[in-house]
């Protein structure tokens, strides 16, 4: 009996258009430094700023011709308010140049802490135009795609990048190399890795697209009962994984390895869970598939030790001796410090904040580390080591509430029984893993990573939205 399924329906232009516009965004800024070079942001930015012609275009597009929804517009009234708050922030500088017989140095204005202001408008100018340019051209996915596969396609076209990335960082530590591509782009010390500047951000994305494996592992593991599994997607998924924990490590990024043992710990519980009660169905054991996973993981691991042994060595010894350090001094440390200093910056514009990407110019003023008593040169914090705090310091309660509302807007209307698939589940697994290393890392200071957040969170949207959507379609008709 023939299937009474059709072919599936092409894509339309839009789609076509947006699926190219995000995919050879994410490319380009993971492999052009993680998009935090200086060199290479504006381009970035030009490119990813389609995105909003590509929103107009949208909105006033012949909606029976392109069988667009509109529904996603709502979504945008955050933005638009944090965009008028920083447009309104711009207007007011915070820190005006002086210069005296010593010479030149900068100093605060006094303004009312109800009034909007920026430390530096230029800066806080070009940093909106980042984020509205990522924030859109990911949210256009969500807006125009319309086909459950182009949005698996263009996951699959993350790992594939991510894994190419991890080979060549792979090869590239371990032939030596003192920078980056192979030592023609110099660094001034080994955090680097692959194609990013500091291994905590390679190790970020990492755990992301990780995420986006095994999401994808599920999705086709499930489809792949009467073809033989290793000539799927969910095959080489697992391989990606494999090349993936190998770097983290590799790279000495302990925190994030941390987070991917936490990802891939639970990945493993739940399977083991399904296979238990699918096997206990059928009246099976299984030991013969857990021994067999057992072996693949021993074998897994033998192989990240060898590559990586040396570096986690030194990470150990490193972490034990700030460990010491801790102990000693009964407190955390610089970071203890850190914290306290920025929290302090926030406290004193709690509404609005000192503006966007004002950080690094308002610090100077609340630092309290005392310099490096082997060279006396001031200790200098470009982020905050804690994207939460930041926030705080840089946009204020306010500010900080409405990027929150960007990303709580688009999930008000899901339920628990919209979160049923997988795919979805570890795409949101992954985001809200980063969410929680941004308490005590600065993983949103770098562009890709940012980048790959809004990609997977509006890819998790819109699937949701048409699984919803085919559930509707063919669930039966009351009358039937």
């Amino acid at each position: 009996m023939k299937s009474s399924k059709g072919p599936p329906r092409p894509l339309s232009g839009f789609e076509k258009l947006v699926l190219a516009h995000v995919g050879i965004l994410l490319v380009a800024t993971t492999w052009a430094f993680g998009g935090n070079a200086s060199v290479v942001r504006a381009p970035l930015a030009l490119w990813g700023s389609l995105g909003g012609l590509i929103v107009v275009a949208a909105a006033v597009s012949d909606k029976r011709r392109t069988q667009i929804s509109l529904g996603p517009l709502k979504w945008l009234w955050p933005l638009g308010l944090f965009n008028a708050l920083v447009l309104l922030s711009s207007l007011t500088p915070l820190l005006r140049e002086v210069t005296t017989s010593a010479g030149s140095f900068l100093t605060t204005v006094p303004v009312p802490v109800w009034k909007p202001a920026a430390a530096e408008p230029a800066g806080t100018l070009r940093a909106l135009w980042h984020f509205d340019a990522i924030y859109l051209a990911c949210f256009n996915l969500a807006l125009v795609i319309r086909h459950r596969r182009a949005l698996r396609g263009l996951l699959l076209l993350a790992v594939g990048n991510a894994l190419v990335l991890s080979i060549f960082g792979t090869i590239q530590k371990l032939t030596g190399a003192k920078g980056l591509y192979f030592g023609l782009v110099p660094w001034s010390n080994d955090s680097f890795f692959a194609s990013f500047y500091y291994h905590n951000h390679w190790g970020a994305f990492i755990v992301l697209m990780s995420a986006v494996s095994l999401g994808l592992i599920r999705y086709y593991g499930q489809r792949s009962e009467a073809r033989d599994f290793f000539h799927t997607p969910a095959f080489g998924g697992m391989i990606a994984v494999l090349f993936f924990a190998i770097t983290v490590p590799l790279s000495g990024s302990r925190s994030c390895f941390l987070l991917l043992v936490v990802l891939l710990g639970g990945a493993f519980l739940g399977w083991i869970n399904r296979l238990t009660r699918h096997r206990r169905n059928y009246g099976e054991s299984v030991t013969a598939p857990l021994l067999a996973a057992s072996v693949a993981i021993i074998l897994a691991i033998a192989g990240i030790w060898s590559l990586a042994g040396n570096i986690v060595t030194q990470r150990i010894v490193k972490t034990e001796e700030q460990v010491a350090d801790m102990r000693e001094r009964g407190d955390f440390g610089g970071r203890n410090i850190l914290y306290a200093d920025t929290i302090h910056m926030g406290r004193d514009r709690p509404w609005f904040g000192w503006g966007m990407a004002s950080y690094p110019h308002v610090f100077w003023f609340y630092n309290t580390q005392e310099p490096n008593p082997q060279d006396h040169i001031p200790i200098f914090y470009h982020d905050a080591h804690s994207d939460w705090l930041q926030a705080f310091a840089e946009h204020g309660l306010t500010g900080s509430a409405l990027l929150a509302l960007c990303a709580l807007v688009p999930l008000s209307g899901f339920r628990r029984p919209d979160l049923k698939s997988p795919l979805v589940l570890y795409l949101l697994a992954g985001c809200g893993l980063i969410l929680l290393y941004a308490w005590i890392e600065f993983p949103f200071g770098n562009t890709a990573v940012v980048l790959s957040w809004w990609y997977c969170f509006f890819i998790a949207v819109r699937y949701v939205q048409l699984e919803k959507n085919k559930n509707a379609f063919l669930r039966p008709h009351p009358d039937v």
